[in-house]
């Protein structure tokens, strides 16, 4: 099963960038096959944690898949804990950490998924890190438009 990690420096702030990734209403505006996101609610945790249900709709030549997620929004710790609700996946877990370093940030981002759809599973093998490479990408464009 495709899985990812990586970590990077950015010339940002770490709060900076968790706001943007913690936009998941705002992907379709950049993210790669990203058709459309809605945020169905966001509920405040006693743990200081905030709990947001979205649902992404993954466009790619005839794949046309929606799929939905809950997404743990920890603002204090700048952390973002994402896992697979329903959809077109078997599982889907992924993870973002922001730490404050000189001169901007780390970003640490990691994901682990698998289709249910055995065409879909073996289409993502065969580009799961060209794919990731353009999505960190468009990350890292978007602050450049965001925060200059």
């Amino acid at each position: 099963m495709p899985s990812h990690a990586e970590t990077r420096h950015l010339p940002y702030s770490a709060q900076q960038m968790y706001d943007l990734v913690a936009d998941v209403a705002s992907y379709p505006q950049f993210l790669p096959w990203t058709a459309a996101a809605r945020v169905r609610k966001i509920t405040p945790q006693d743990d200081g944690s905030r709990v947001m249900e979205a649902d992404l709709v993954i466009s790619f030549k005839v794949f046309r898949e929606r799929f939905g997620s809950r997404v743990v929004l920890w603002d204090e710790a700048k952390r973002i804990e994402t896992e697979y609700l329903d959809g077109p996946f078997q599982y889907m877990r992924s993870n973002w950490e922001f730490r404050a370093a000189e001169n901007g940030c780390e970003v640490a981002f990691d994901v682990d998924f698998a289709f249910r759809n055995k065409l879909l599973q073996g289409a993502a093998e065969l580009f799961f890190y060209e794919a990731m490479k353009r999505i960190v990408r468009a990350f890292e464009e978007r602050a450049r438009e965001l925060y200059g």
